[in-house]
């Protein structure tokens, strides 16, 4: 495989994992976070599951840079959970709601999925897997 299949294929893992995650916000507008009982348990089972299953994922693709690709992976959910919110707010709420309405929300939106991406991206890269 050459650099430029791996680049365009870690683009594509990227953007995957960042659309998974909207399972959370997706269940959580739906009201199904509640099979987990109240939202707040409901919301920290599903960052779990969601977590397992982007490690499990680059773990079993035996992706080269782990760290790197859960990282942007953080950054393609926090854009894709703030394009959602703001075509969302407006339908659900009557008025555009979330992240694009605060400056600092809209930052620590991003802060915050780029640290989870960089924690599970170390995660991952400590799990041995023999492609790398």
């Amino acid at each position: 495989m050459t650099n430029n299949q791996i680049k365009q294929q870690n683009k594509t893992l990227i953007l995957g994992l960042g659309a998974l995650a909207l399972v959370r916000p997706l269940m959580k507008i739906t009201g199904f976070i509640h099979i987990f009982g109240n939202e707040a348990v409901g919301s920290i089972a599903m960052t779990i599951l969601i977590s397992i299953a982007w490690i499990l994922i680059v773990v079993k693709k035996g992706v080269q840079n782990p760290i790197q690709v859960l990282t942007l992976a953080g950054v393609s959910y926090a854009a894709f959970a703030i394009i959602l919110s703001g075509i969302l707010s407006p339908i659900l709420d009557g008025g555009l709601q979330g992240p694009l309405t605060n400056p600092i929300g809209f930052i620590s939106v991003f802060i915050t999925n780029i640290l989870w991406g960089l924690v599970l991206g170390v995660i991952a890269l400590a799990i041995p897997y023999q492609k790398r």
